[in-house]
């Protein structure tokens, strides 16, 4: 049997209340880092330069700051009316928090809010006016996303890329005085009491259960056309307490991934007396083989088939990992220039310890 419950969340006739969408910067390189000492100073050469064209451009029409700012630093429409009404930057470590950017990839974030032109009241209502209070979050890919539907949770403030147009359904919200309040609707528990004929049926157990559902092969096969078009459609299946059951186990593995047993990798080395060459970085897999290539050096081997099934959007969980720890050129001419110290070899045994972590991961959750 199915509801008619539906994430559409104006109406008090739905599973939650409220939902948001991630967070967009529109100036990545500079308010990301793995690295919190080289984010920091990043942001601060930002600020210098901005707030030194405050006085030259503070009043002045759009048509006078498109011709007069300088371009070393990452403008956008948004940061343009903010210099325009003087808005300064004030460089603090209160704003350097946990970032949840790509699956299964963390990063530190700089959230003053006046440097991301997508971070809003909703993701305070989600964490907290500093962004970092307790919530559990379930992120769907949005409507009229181009790759197959995929859902993740999350403890942390997101990348609206985090799988593709990211929208979440929160656990709690926070008002502005930083009460918890139940995200859940009064008429949801109500609805699942009364189907399910339990008094035991908790907010927090309903939402497990829409955790294991969306995670269900036959339910994202059944509504693959209906997911890419609107929100879930959330139907009644027989035993909520055994799908609340896994929705529980898949979220405890995924959003405490960085804590999960390590998967028995097999490490290869390659002695280095015997490759007297320049250590080169590689993070490629060897999907046919089991294997990943860390480097020119060492080869992670016996890697499950079934670590590869486990995907959200373009590639697998442990692809995630690899594609976003190779060294890239940066794209901006200033960080390209100044600040694109990222080498790959200072994360190396950072890296391996967390594909190991994915493969456990990606191999439980396929199971």
């Amino acid at each position: 049997m199915k509801s008619n419950l539906t994430s559409k969340f104006a109406s008090n006739q739905a599973i939650f209340d409220r939902y948001s969408l991630g967070v967009s910067t529109n100036r990545d390189e500079w308010v990301f880092d793995f690295n919190e000492e080289l984010l920091l100073t990043k942001i601060r050469y930002f600020a210098d330069s901005y707030n030194s064209q405050i006085k030259q451009l503070k009043g002045h029409s759009l048509d006078e700051i498109n011709k007069k700012i300088d371009y070393s630093i990452k403008w956008s429409s948004t940061l343009k009316s903010h210099v325009s009404r003087g808005d300064r930057i004030c460089p603090s470590l209160k704003y350097v928090i946990d970032f949840h950017y790509r699956p299964f990839v963390k990063v530190k974030y700089y959230s003053e809010k006046l440097l991301s032109d997508r971070l809003t009241s909703n993701h305070c209502q989600l964490f907290g006016i500093d962004l970092q209070q307790n919530n559990s979050v379930i992120t769907i890919s949005g409507t009229s996303s181009n790759k197959p539907f995929s859902v993740l949770a999350t403890n942390l403030v997101f990348s609206l890329d985090l799988i593709e147009k990211t929208q979440c359904l929160p656990l709690y919200t926070y008002d502005i005085d930083g009460n918890q309040i139940e995200n859940i609707t009064d008429y949801c528990l109500k609805l699942f009491v009364e189907h399910y004929k339990s008094d035991l049926i908790t907010k927090v157990d309903i939402f497990y259960y829409v955790y294991g559902i969306l995670h269900h092969p036959s339910y994202k096969e059944q509504y693959s056309i209906n997911l890419k078009n609107d929100f879930p459609h959330i139907p009644f299946y027989e035993d909520f307490w055994r799908w609340s059951d896994w929705g529980k186990t898949l979220m405890d593995l995924h959003i405490n991934f960085e804590r999960v047993a390590p998967y028995p990798l097999s490490r290869v080395e390659v002695d280095p007396e015997t490759n007297r060459k320049a250590v080169l970085p590689r993070l490629l897999a060897r999907k046919d083989t089991g294997k990943i290539e860390i480097d020119t050096l060492t080869t992670l081997t016996g890697v499950p088939s079934e670590v590869w099934d486990y995907r959200l959007g373009t590639y697998s969980a442990v692809e995630w990992v690899l594609e976003r720890y190779k060294e890239k050129t940066p794209k901006d001419p200033t960080i390209r220039e100044k600040f694109n110290a990222y080498k790959f070899a200072d994360y190396k045994e950072q890296v391996i310890d967390l594909i190991s972590r994915v493969c456990t991961v990606s191999f439980e959750t396929m199971k």
